[in-house]
């Protein structure tokens, strides 16, 4: 079993690269999917952490750099924008309202999973890899005996 305090902050991240279904017809619509998607393995991973005895209280924050999508998905009411998006990604708004999930707007700069996703400088690379916790090859050299 898992010690509270232990698991008291613990952040991961998801990401995948497959061929999508289907075609966003907007940023908005493609990060309202994403964000559907996050939603699910979060739910996932709250249904393992409670068989283990640890039940998440708080809602899992999921950051999201699209406000659009962030307001698709907190306001229930018909969208004009999102009649066309299949209902199965539509749950994430029930998880909002039952608490299981906060969706939270996270700035473009501060998105750390830019480094799986997009072409960066090397400055901006690095910086989000030290973000990570994810050391230089050249910074282990010596630390392993051949």
């Amino acid at each position: 079993m898992f010690a509270s305090s232990l698991l008291a902050r613990i952040c991961m991240f998801s990401w995948a690269s497959i061929k999508q279904n289907s075609v966003a017809l907007s940023t908005a619509e493609a990060e309202y999917v994403s964000a559907a998607e996050a939603t699910s393995q979060a739910k996932w991973l709250r249904f393992v952490l409670e068989d283990f005895g640890e039940e998440q209280v708080e809602g899992t924050q999921i950051l999201c750099d699209n406000t659009s999508a962030i307001a698709m998905a907190k306001n229930p009411v018909f969208h004009q924008k999102t009649r066309h998006i299949s209902r199965k990604f539509h749950f994430i708004r029930e998880a909002i309202q039952a608490k299981e999930i906060e969706l939270i707007h996270c700035k473009t700069e501060d998105q750390i999973a830019d480094i799986l996703t997009k072409a960066l400088s090397k400055d901006r690379f690095v910086y989000l890899r030290d973000l990570l916790g994810v050391k230089s090859a050249k910074g282990l050299e010596g630390s392993v005996d051949v």
